[in-house]
Parts: structure tokens; sequence; C-alpha cells
């Protein structure tokens, strides 16, 4: 990226639209029968927080989340959890419907859907059957 040239933060239009992003995202997940399990009905705010704080430093944003959490270690955060191709996918539909009713520019979307759709394998932790 030369130098003035925008992020993917600015351009999608900073914070605003990564706590939009997660808002409707775990809207999502706190109704899916796969997922809502998987976080505790008391911290879904705090996890809804992490998550916006985590994609507003990965696009190009302020560093918040490594400033409050330290480095994000994906893998090891998640080890936790029983992921497999279920819970990869229940994830990856809460995400998109997340996504596609963005406020943003249809390129946008498919960075960010290409992006969740790599992230979202890369967190399974459970071979399938």
């Amino acid at each position: 990226m030369s130098m003035g040239e925008a992020t993917f933060y600015e351009r999608a239009g900073g914070s605003a639209t990564f706590k939009e992003l997660t808002k409707r995202f775990y809207q999502k997940v706190s109704v899916n029968p796969i997922l809502k399990p998987m976080y505790p009905a008391d911290d879904m705010a705090g996890a809804e927080e992490r998550l916006a704080l985590f994609l507003e430093q990965y696009w190009g944003g302020p560093s918040t989340y490594s400033q409050v959490r330290g480095h994000p270690r994906l893998r090891m955060r998640h080890a936790p959890f029983h992921i497999a191709t279920p819970e990869h996918d229940a994830w990856l539909e809460c995400m998109h419907g997340a996504v596609i009713d963005l406020e943003i520019a249809e390129e946008l979307k498919e960075e960010l859907w290409t992006y969740f759709q790599y992230a979202a394998h890369s967190m399974k932790n459970q071979p399938d059957n």
C-alpha cells in the first residue's frame, strides 16, 4: 500500500462498519442452535466487542485489540472449542448474512467474505467423520 492510499478499514467505513458487522453476526449467533451454546450468554457483548476490535486491527484500523488482548493467536484462542464442519458451516452462515447486509461496496464485501472463508477453515480443529 502506498502512502496516502486508504486502508480497507477506511474504505469500508471505519469502526462503524465493523461494529455493525459484528452486531449483525452476533444477532445471528444468538439464535443459531450450533453456535449459541459455544458462547456464554453473559459474555456475548464481550465477544462482539473483541471480534470488532480484532477485525478493525486486521483490516488496517487501530491496534486496540493487541493493546488490550495481546497477539491475536486465533488458533490458540479457539483450541478449547470443538470446531468441525457443522460449526464451521454455521459460523460462515452467520457471517455471510452479516456481510451481505452491510452497506459497503460489493468488492469490499467480496474481500471480507474471502477472508472469512479462509479464517473459518483455518479454525477447524476436529476431523470430519
